[in-house]
C-alpha cells in the first residue's frame, strides 16, 4: 500500500487503505480526518486508538458498537463511576478487546477526566494541531506515523494523568479527529 489514491468499484479515488472492506470505505468517506470536538467524543476516540494499539483498526471498527455498549457510550462521567465489578464484567465481554491493561487505562482515564473542566480535553488535544498544515501526502509512504506535534500531545496527556497514549497513538488520534488531513492528494475526502 505505498501507492497513491486508488479507484474503488464506484470509480471514486480514495486512499488505498479505505478500499479493502465496506467498513473501511464508510469510515474513510464519512469519519476519518473529519473534525471531532467534545470531551466525550474525543475520550471515545482516545480509548479506541489505545485499544487498537497492536491490532488492526478494522478489528476495533467492527467492535465499536460493542465498545460503546460496554463503556456507557464513552460518557466520561458514567465510565468514571465504574468499579471493580465493572472491570471484571469488561474482561469477560466478548464484544470488546479484553485486554486488562487497556481496560484499566480506559477506566483510569475516565476517573481522571471527570475532574477536568468541561472542554478541557478538547482544548488540550486541539491545542496540538499543527499551526500550518504539512505537505499533502501523495502516497501512503508519505504519511508519517509520528510527528513533533503528536509527541508533544502524548507528553501533555501523560503529564495530565492520561494513560496508554504514546506518540504513535496520539498521531492516529490526530488523523482520525481531523487535527491533520492525511487523505492523499486526489482522494475524494482530501480537504473535506
Amino acid at each position: 500500500m505505498s501507492g497513491g489514491p486508488a479507484a474503488g468499484p464506484d470509480g471514486v479515488l480514495r486512499c488505498p487503505w479505505g478500499l479493502s472492506t465496506e467498513d473501511y470505505v464508510a469510515y474513510h468517506d464519512t469519519e476519518w480526518g473529519r473534525a471531532v470536538h467534545g470531551d466525550d467524543a474525543l475520550y471515545e476516540r482516545l480509548c479506541l486508538e489505545a485499544f487498537q494499539s497492536g491490532l488492526s483498526w478494522l478489528t476495533i471498527l467492527r467492535r465499536r458498537e460493542g465498545f460503546r455498549t460496554a463503556f456507557a457510550g464513552f460518557e466520561i462521567a458514567a465510565v468514571a463511576r465504574f468499579d471493580a465489578s465493572d472491570a471484571q464484567r469488561l474482561l469477560a465481554d466478548e464484544g470488546i478487546i479484553r485486554n486488562r491493561a487497556k481496560i484499566e487505562a480506559t477506566l483510569a482515564n475516565a476517573k481522571e477526566l471527570a475532574g477536568w473542566k468541561p472542554g478541557e480535553l478538547d482544548e488540550l488535544i486541539w491545542s496540538h494541531a499543527p499551526e500550518e498544515p504539512g505537505p499533502a501526502p501523495r502516497t501512503v509512504a508519505d504519511v508519517p506515523a509520528v510527528t513533533p506535534e503528536s509527541t508533544a500531545l502524548a507528553k501533555a496527556l501523560k503529564k495530565a494523568g492520561i494513560r496508554f497514549v504514546g506518540p504513535t497513538t496520539a498521531y492516529a488520534l490526530m488523523q482520525a479527529c481531523g487535527l491533520v488531513d492525511d487523505h492523499l492528494v486526489g482522494c475524494v475526502s482530501r480537504g473535506a
